[in-house]
């Protein structure tokens, strides 16, 4: 009985922490580090470091579990999505809101308690944007991937203000970067995860606008992330490595879905377009982390 008991709970806290979706917090705190690394020039202070990542990380596990409530119904109709808790009924819409609210409590009481008002207003202002704007606006319109971006492109400015205490002209840089990173980003996914979104009825590019304009779109944030990423070493706030590395990728990623304009597998070549799109990000936050 002891074990049972013990193999429910263990599964209660699984069901718990998949609706946090624990990727998109190793993702977006990722970025995070980023920013605080971009910012902080060396001048690295460990315990606000450590203050700031949990507490986006509790803030960005709040706008999940929310988004998870908003989007149980669409989740019973999608493949991938169907067996999540709420779906599935294992954990109720209402305990799931309390959980959420919990979440964001903590999130920021430990922004509130070690970093400045600026880190936290900015923190809340992409959990505000992600669950009520984006999480209703991608039922409407293929701009609400635009609209994701935005958010998405929030926490390297968490971690940025956290180490500066101020938003400059690398920090617009910086969201800018990641914003435009994140369109080619999500187009990917939505192109090899397409019988999905026909069956969820939701409106992403390629089936709103159809595969080609989504394809040249993605060619022209590619080129567009690229020179938006040289800025930070041409404006000095990053070193001549950053500038060969992310040149060479930058160009890497742009030839790549230029490809995909002519490519015979669009599912193939999205995969290969999103997996790139994952190296550029890791290879970003790592040379910044290390001044390159």
């Amino acid at each position: 009985m002891e074990k049972l008991a013990n193999l429910t709970l263990t599964n209660h806290l699984k069901n718990f922490l998949v609706i946090t979706k624990p990727g998109i917090i190793m993702g977006n705190t990722l970025t995070a580090v980023g920013g605080f690394a971009l910012a902080a020039k060396g001048a690295f202070d460990s315990w606000l470091f450590i203050a700031m990542l949990e507490g986006l990380a509790f803030i960005i596990a709040s706008a999940c579990v929310f988004n998870n409530v908003i989007d149980r119904e669409l989740d019973k109709k999608m493949t991938r999505t169907q067996n999540r808790p709420l779906p599935k009924g294992v954990i109720s819409p209402k305990i799931a809101l309390v959980f959420a609210f919990l979440l964001g409590i903590v999130g920021v009481m430990i922004l509130s308690l070690y970093t400045k008002l600026l880190t936290l207003i900015v923190a809340l202002t992409g959990l505000v944007v992600y669950v009520l704007i984006y999480s209703f606006s991608k039922y409407k319109t293929s701009y609400g991937t635009l609209i994701g971006s935005i958010a998405g492109a929030v926490p390297p400015i968490v971690g940025y203000t956290a180490a500066s205490q101020r938003i400059d002209l690398a920090a617009m840089i910086l969201f800018a970067m990641i914003a435009l990173w994140q369109m080619p980003h999500f187009h990917a996914i939505a192109i090899f995860r397409l019988e999905d979104y026909q069956k969820g009825l939701i409106p992403v590019l390629p089936l709103k606008r159809g595969m080609l304009t989504t394809k040249v779109q993605m060619v022209f944030y590619c080129l567009a992330f690229m020179i938006a990423s040289l800025f930070l070493a041409f404006f000095d706030y990053t070193g001549p490595l950053y500038f060969v590395i992310m040149s060479f990728l930058g160009l890497a990623w742009l030839i790549l879905s230029i490809q995909g304009l002519t490519c015979k597998d669009d599912k193939k070549w999205a995969r290969k377009m999103f997996f790139f799109s994952l190296v550029i990000v890791i290879a970003f936050c790592t040379l910044t982390s290390f001044h390159l």
